[in-house]
C-alpha cells in the first residue's frame, strides 16, 4: 500500500517536534533516507500474501 502525498520529510519534522527531539540539520536528510528505506522494506513485508488459516503464535519459540 503506497500512500500518495505522504511527505516523509514533514513526518520526520513533526515527530521530532512531538518527541521534543533536537534533530540537527546535518542529520535530518539521513533520518529521512532511513525512513524511506524502512518504508520500502515494510511494503515488501505487507505485500507478502498469508493464508487465511495462519494464526499469530501466542509465544515465540525458535
Amino acid at each position: 500500500m503506497k500512500r500518495e502525498g505522504f511527505n516523509l520529510g514533514e513526518y520526520v519534522d513533526q515527530m521530532a517536534l512531538l518527541l521534543d527531539l533536537q534533530l540537527r540539520d546535518e542529520y535530518r536528510d539521513g533520518v529521512v533516507t532511513n525512513f524511506e528505506r524502512i518504508r520500502a522494506i515494510a511494503n515488501l513485508v505487507n505485500e507478502f500474501p498469508l493464508a487465511e488459516e495462519i494464526e499469530a503464535a501466542p509465544i515465540f519459540e525458535p
